[in-house]
């Protein structure tokens, strides 16, 4: 499964509290997928973009 971060990331850091297997905060502040979502963390993930307040996540398999 790949994760992406879309334009319009406020930077509260939810994703990275949530799943920081995933996630992480880019050199100018804003969340950014780092890796791809292994089977293990596929839940972890999905629970960060359920709970994005600007819906900015995207996972595909």
């Amino acid at each position: 499964m790949k994760a992406r971060v879309n334009d319009g990331c406020i930077s509260c850091g939810m994703c990275i509290g949530t799943c920081p297997e995933v996630f992480r905060f880019n050199d100018e502040g804003v969340a950014e997928a780092y890796a791809d979502v292994a089977p293990e963390y596929e839940e972890t993930a999905a629970q960060a973009r359920d709970d994005c307040p600007v819906s900015v996540i995207d996972l595909e398999q």
